[in-house]
């Protein structure tokens, strides 16, 4: 019956989107856009040229030559794309139907997605005056033609293939326990963004980001290492920020469907269109997404390993004109995931798996601009995640756990943003939030209350030389204050040559269930207690009967002592153009964190169930360098490649290894040979699911006469520790590891009847890789798809 109302509820909003889309389809169209594309006084011919918001595309003529006609008045971005050369990109305004002739300059050279520092910077969110480009990180932005172009339809499935990003498992937290990993930090310390605005709900710290689709995004913006001088607590190792689509011109539709292995369901259905004769604009997007899960253990478990689900989302979002220089901004998402998995352990013991998502997401913003130097943003934002989790087992009913989580968000900012010329950009602004919590195993817990206020800036003190820095303050009830500085530059050592470098800090202060959570694992027989309420919650089992030893030294300095982390992150590195067709860049980076926050075993029950607690790390360095390139030997062809080398390591289990102190003291055993030695520094490999060597590649291609793109991606992990199997308490060489692996993915699309349709087939895992340790890695998925877009011609 559930099923039934959802797919009821689903059939009345896609109506209501189409009737929208129909009744708002009233449009002027006068204006047109044309101009040539050359180099050196020599027209260039082939050119691809994409006006936005529109999505209307053309290729230049042998004179140089292209057109848009049949326009609207509104603003619009014209970027154009030659292989060989640096994009362009300009912002064009029409109005009173008048027609715009353009004279456009192709620098030679190509663009990295990776951008450091300051970059020329894609279309801006208009509703949000802070963005990446003033951060000192290394930033990547993948646009929405990129993401197309793969096939990817999860927001995990882009992020994987990226260079230093990792989507992994966290056994520990369940199957469905599923984040991003990147230059060493865990999920739990990168932060998820949607418009600027935090997203919360996470499972074992990590922030599952297959919940979120690709299909109404118009571009990610992800800065590597500390910056919480931009967005506050949480952004100590990164962040991740989802920019939806925005700014509409014509009324379009856009309606697709992919369907294939693991009967996997994708439907879209996108519109837009202006209203009140131009004022306003209106972006609506609902996604389907559906699939039966797979297993990864099939020699052990019957069932899934990995749960099958149905998500249905809807966003939307607005914009309207208030004055010449006022506009009220509106944004919604909500989601629903429902999944249910059943494991055969064998002997009759099967469990059912049941887990509801919900998440609400809603902003308001009011954009003033006073004058030509000074604009303002006034933004209320409000989130809500429920999550209803249970596991039973089958024979006889009988409920193992359930646990009923609710968590509530209400955010306001006030943002400022001042440009006295060209050589100086500032943004500052202040705000405040109050987080709650409803879970049934917390107890005691209060509001979490914020403020915060911030100031960054852009400075070019002479041609060569360029520099961002960054000031943010963030106060907590519970942990009190905390001043995040960041500053970067960039040298422009010669033409083809650019140096950068950066610092910037970060913080992350204990959440709710680090502190208050009491969570029973069944399937793996271990009990995890917050810190905060260690002491009774022991005491209170010891007076029951359910323990069998506690570990007091490990008792006495944790309990109630966590503290915030810290973090401060460097990076250097070089950008080299030896041609117009080839470009490379070298990045190395130190990531200091101390007082990091990890589990530690507290005591033992019954049955052998283990008790885990939270506890401070004195310091923790994740460590190494990235290599990226790209070049274009052929026409319409583009090469890329990527590397990162990685050391991940807790310096105190190396000084305690040094020191011979206890658990680290303990001898280390080979099993090949029976030999048992007294461990070494040396002998410390790391970090768990952490890879020293992780590398990419892609090749894409466009062939213009048939319109068809096609592209290749080949994506490598090396190998990384899964756990401690000698019992020593740290990594070594004799422990679990992940072996390495290649993963091999293709995708071709073939466009027809003047762009309006599109034919795609797309091949995940070609190869069918598969491991029992990575519940998350599927086999082989092949998904064939159609997608057609309603637009005038």
């Amino acid at each position: 019956m559930k099923n039934n109302s959802i797919y009821g509820h689903l059939q009345k909003i896609i109506t209501a989107a189409i009737f929208l889309f129909i009744s708002l389809t009233q449009s002027q169209n006068n204006a047109s856009i044309s101009g040539i594309i050359y180099h050196s006084g020599i027209p260039l011919s082939r050119a691809l040229i994409v006006l936005k918001p529109v999505g209307k595309t053309s290729i230049s003529d042998h004179n140089g030559f292209f057109s848009f006609s049949r326009l609207s008045n509104g603003v619009y971005t014209i970027r154009v794309t030659n292989m060989g050369y640096k994009d362009y990109i300009q912002e064009i305004i029409l109005n009173e139907q008048t027609s715009k002739s353009l004279q456009i300059e192709m620098e030679p050279g190509i663009d990295l997605n990776e951008v450091n520092v300051i970059s020329r910077s894609e279309k801006k969110n208009p509703e949000n005056l802070v963005n990446a480009r003033y951060s000192a990180m290394p930033v990547i932005i993948i646009d929405r033609k990129t993401i197309e172009l793969m096939g990817s339809r999860r927001l995990d499935e882009v992020l994987k293939e990226q260079t230093g990003i990792a989507v992994v498992n966290n056994i520990s937290g369940g199957a469905r326990s599923v984040g991003v990993q990147m230059q060493g930090f865990g999920s739990e310390y990168i932060m998820v963004l949607i418009d600027g605005q935090p997203m919360i709900g996470r499972n074992n710290g990590n922030f599952d980001l297959s919940r979120i689709s690709v299909s109404n995004v118009e571009r990610i913006e992800i800065i590597k290492g500390a910056s919480s001088s931009l967005y506050g607590s949480e952004a100590l190792g990164g962040t991740i920020n989802i920019i939806t689509r925005h700014g509409v011109i014509d009324p379009q539709m856009r309606a697709s469907l992919s369907y294939g292995s693991l009967n996997i369901v994708d439907a879209t259905l996108e519109g837009e269109t202006p209203f009140l004769e131009n004022k306003g604009t209106a972006n609506v997007a609902a996604n389907y997404y559906r699939t039966d899960g797979y297993n990864t253990n099939s020699k052990y478990i019957k069932g899934t390993t990995s749960p099958p689900y149905d998500n249905y989302s809807l966003q939307g979002r607005s914009r309207y004109k208030v004055n010449q220089n006022s506009y009220l901004g509106f944004s919604g998402r909500y989601g629903l995931r429902r999944s249910y998995m059943q494991k055969d352990f064998g002997l009759g013991h099967i469990s059912g798996d049941n887990q509801d998502e919900q998440d609400l997401n809603l902003s308001l913003s009011f954009d003033h601009r006073f004058n030509s130097s000074l604009r303002s943003i006034t933004r209320y934002y409000l989130t809500h995640y429920t999550a209803d989790m249970s596991v039973a087992w089958q024979q006889n009913n009988s409920a193992v756990t359930q646990d009923v989580f609710k968590q509530t968000l209400h955010r306001i900012d006030q943002q400022f943003s001042f440009s006295s010329n060209n050589s100086c950009q500032l943004v500052g602004g202040f705000g405040g939030s109050i987080e709650n919590m409803n879970d049934d195993a917390l107890t005691g817990v209060n509001s979490l209350e914020t403020f915060f206020s911030y100031i960054q800036g852009e400075w070019t003190p002479f041609e060569k030389l360029k520099a961002v820095g960054g000031l943010r303050y963030d106060y907590t009830n519970n942990f009190g204050g905390r001043l995040n500085p960041s500053f970067g530059l960039q040298y422009f050592i010669t033409p083809k040559i650019t140096f950068k470098a950066g610092i910037g800090t970060g913080f992350k202060a204990p959440d709710f269930k680090t502190n208050y959570l009491v969570f029973y694992n069944s399937s793996s027989n271990y009990l995890v207690i917050g810190n905060a309420v260690l002491t009774p919650t022991l005491q209170q089992l010891q007076d029951d009967g359910q323990i069998s030893e506690i570990r007091q030294y490990v008792l006495n300095q944790t309990a109630g002592k966590l503290q915030a982390e810290k973090s401060t992150s460097y990076n250097a590195g070089l950008v080299v153009e030896p041609s117009k067709a080839f470009k490379i860049e070298g990045n190395a980076f130190y990531h200091k964190i101390t007082n990091q926050i990890n589990s530690i075993q507290v005591a033992t029950g019954t049955n052998n169930r283990i008790i885990y607690t939270y506890q401070n790390l004195p310091e923790a360095v994740n460590k190494g360098f990235e290599l990226a390139l790209k070049l274009s030997p052929l026409k319409n062809m583009e090469i890329s490649a990527g590397y990162q080398y990685l050391i991940a390591q807790d310096l105190s289990v190396k000084d305690s290894i040094r020191a011979g102190k206890w658990p680290y003291s303990q001898n280390i055993h080979d099993p090949a040979t029976g030999n048992s030695y007294k461990p070494r520094p040396s002998d410390y490999w790391g970090i768990e699911n952490r890879s020293r060597h992780m590398a990419n590649s892609s090749i894409f291609y466009r062939y213009d006469p048939w319109k068809i793109n096609a592209n290749i991606r080949v994506n490598f992990r090396g190998k990384y520790p899964f756990g401690d199997r000698n019992g020593n308490q740290f990594i070594d060489k004799y422990d679990i590891f992940v072996k390495d692996y290649w993963l091999t993915n293709a995708s071709i699309e073939k466009q027809l009847l003047k762009n309006h349709l599109s034919i795609r087939f797309t091949a995940d895992n070609i190869f069918n890789y598969t491991d029992p340790l990575m519940p998350g890695q599927p086999g082989r998925i092949l998904l064939g798809g159609v997608s057609y877009r309603f637009f005038k011609d």
